[in-house]
């Protein structure tokens, strides 16, 4: 049994994304911040993309304003972006890959090799005393790149482990592997990115795991059983991959 402590960041980017498809204020993603925080979240996520395709730049303030739990910004490493996390004062600014045609998150931020493009971006980030994650692959040169670029946190890319089930057993050795790594050069580990009841326990058995962060499951499963019920059992499986 691990003695780092797992917690679970909730992002509810998607309930704004049923609210902008008919354009009215229902569903009110910070109601859902709030529910998730009743339910036991350790943390809320939300990710403002470029073409603010669901969260949008008042939903981030707002969120801030209303929860008392750590708030996870996820964001593409550009100067409007950072712009905007500064005026927001999230706990962590976590930066990731994203282009426009994508349909969600496709993998982790290429941090090695373009370092000198990079640093002034995260500089900002660090200096106003905002924590810097990256969302990056569980590749041993980009959790190095990531370390000595200064970043507070990695989060473990997990959308090749969930969805490809013939490489899943290799793909949780490398990220076994990569968080072991990570700990051992003081970053912070997390982990992300279509995890379920059914792939969630063997990445949060790792020991040096300190995070999962799950939306889009969570979200969905909500619609059926309601938010409390959903993040309940999404904590009953992470608390007893951890206790074996």
């Amino acid at each position: 049994m691990s003695d780092n402590p797992l917690r679970l960041g909730v992002n509810i980017d998607h309930v704004a994304t049923v609210r902008n498809a008919r354009g009215g204020p229902h569903p009110d993603p910070v109601r859902a911040a709030l529910a998730a925080e009743a339910a036991g979240a350790d943390g809320i996520t939300a990710h403002l993309r470029e073409d603010r395709r669901h969260i949008r730049d008042a939903d981030m303030f707002a969120i801030k304003q209303a929860i008392s739990l750590p708030l996870n910004f996820e964001m593409a490493a550009t100067s409007e972006m950072i712009d905007i996390a500064l005026d927001v004062k999230p706990n962590a600014a976590c930066i990731v890959p994203e282009r426009r045609e994508e349909v969600t998150t496709e993998g982790g931020l290429a941090v090695a090799g373009r370092e000198a493009q990079l640093a002034p971006l995260f500089a900002r980030i660090l200096d106003a005393g905002i924590r810097l994650s990256l969302f990056i692959e569980a590749s041993e040169v980009e959790i190095r790149a990531a370390a000595a670029m200064g970043a507070d946190i990695v989060e473990l890319h997990t959308g090749r482990y969930c969805h490809d089930a013939a490489g899943r057993a290799d793909e949780l050795v490398r990220i076994r592997q990569a968080a072991a790594l990570a700990d051992s050069l003081g970053l912070e580990c997390h982990a992300g990115h279509g995890l379920d009841f059914d792939t969630v326990g063997p990445i949060a058995a790792i020991p040096q795991m300190h995070e999962l962060n799950i939306g889009h499951f969570l979200m969905g499963e909500a619609m059926f059983r309601g938010i409390e019920p959903a993040i309940g059992e999404m904590r009953r499986h992470m608390l007893a991959a951890r206790a074996s």
